[in-house]
């Protein structure tokens, strides 16, 4: 066996009303807080009235922050970050799907830390970053276990991936009450994200035996349970398999990190308004049948834990779930190809795709025929 690491320093709450239970954990963090979140999921999930309950019987003044927008901008997280120094923060308390705790772990560097983007996505602060404690309420990100912000960056047209072990959230209270809410298509696509999580870390140069043991736990929940969304609607069983495997999904890619599969799947987010989990879904088996080429075996285990048989039976299984009404045009896969190729995830990904590899991806993603190499 390789020497690996294994690094998690986050507490996790999980259950049914956790927050109410447990939420005195918060006191120990500071006394004033700022509230990270978007203008619905939050509220709606019932996931910020428990939050105001916990924070009241604690004695701890917060202020909200709820302008967060799906794949948020670092501008966004800057004005985060200046309400946590205009409230006088000691800590963030982000909840959401995975772009407010993006954002909020953003905001807790930014809230001490004046610096310039680069810098900022360096993961070298000179100051302190404030504590984060992350609430879910979808299950795909698994944000709430990884040390990870990932933020889109409009100036360069993609997303940025700022990475440091302090933004792990101190805390984690994973409420499967708080996706309850969540619509069918939702739910589907966050899932797909969590699977994608999961398989990418199983299947990258980073992979570790921890690692591995959480992603085939993570997939063989997911399996099941996505083949069963394709017929019926979720029930609470499901909903706590979908935030249980979401959870564990972050648990891998808190180790290994994801591949060119997520590299490839921001340029139909960014540029095409493709959910992120349904964009990864889209390109999943061209992304297979490239990683088949060296990784056969640990390619056909992914398969069987899923309960797929082979490629065919994993796009039978997603079919259902997403639509695929994306056209890219010849320059336009030209050009993602070649901001893919550079991504650092692409270095994880065995074998090493050329931009003509990427290319071919995509094609095959959207039902485009002609496979163009490179010259």
């Amino acid at each position: 066996m390789n020497d690996f690491t294994y690094y998690m320093p986050t507490r996790v709450f999980w259950g049914e009303g956790c927050l109410a239970r447990q939420g005195d954990a918060i006191s120990r963090y500071g006394t004033r807080a700022l509230v990270v979140t978007g203008k619905t999921s939050a509220r709606a999930s019932g996931a910020m009235d428990d939050i105001a309950g916990a924070l009241d019987r604690n004695g701890i003044p917060f202020a909200v922050f709820d302008e967060v927008e799906a794949n948020p901008s670092i501008e966004t997280a800057r004005r985060a970050g200046a309400a946590a120094r205009s409230f006088d923060a000691d800590f963030i308390l982000a909840a959401g799907g995975g772009s407010p705790l993006d954002a909020g772990k953003a905001a807790a560097v930014l809230a001490g830390n004046e610096c310039a983007d680069d810098d900022l996505f360096s993961g070298n602060f000179p100051n302190p970053v404030l504590p984060v404690i992350a609430i879910p309420t979808t299950a795909g990100t698994g944000s709430e276990a990884t040390p990870y912000s990932i933020l889109t960056d409009t100036a360069k047209k993609t997303k940025r991936n700022l990475k440091s072990d302090r933004l792990f959230p101190v805390l984690a209270f994973l409420d499967p009450r708080y996706t309850f809410s969540l619509s069918r298509e939702a739910t589907a696509s966050t899932a797909i994200d969590a699977l994608t999580h999961a398989l990418e870390g199983y299947l990258s140069t980073r992979a570790t035996p921890a690692s591995d043991m959480f992603a085939l736990r993570s997939m063989a929940l997911l399996g099941p349970a996505l083949t069963k969304l394709s017929a019926s609607a979720p029930g609470r069983e499901d909903r706590e398999n979908y935030l249980y495997a979401s959870f564990l999904a972050g648990c891998v890619i808190a180790q290994t990190g994801t591949t060119v599969l997520h590299a490839m799947g921001y340029h139909l987010t960014i540029f095409h308004g493709v959910e992120h989990g349904r964009a990864n879904g889209l390109l999943l088996v061209p992304y297979l049948r490239h990683v088949m080429a060296a990784q056969l075996g640990r390619v056909r285990e992914v398969l069987d834990t899923l309960g797929c048989g082979d490629l065919a039976g994993l796009g039978r299984m997603l079919g259902p779930l997403m639509k695929r009404d994306v056209n890219l045009a010849d320059g336009q896969i030209d050009e993602y190809a070649r901001i893919a190729v550079q991504s650092p995830s692409a270095v994880c990904t065995l074998p090493p795709p050329t931009a003509g590899d990427i290319r071919a991806m995509y094609r095959d993603a959207v039902g485009m025929k002609k496979i163009r190499k490179d010259e």
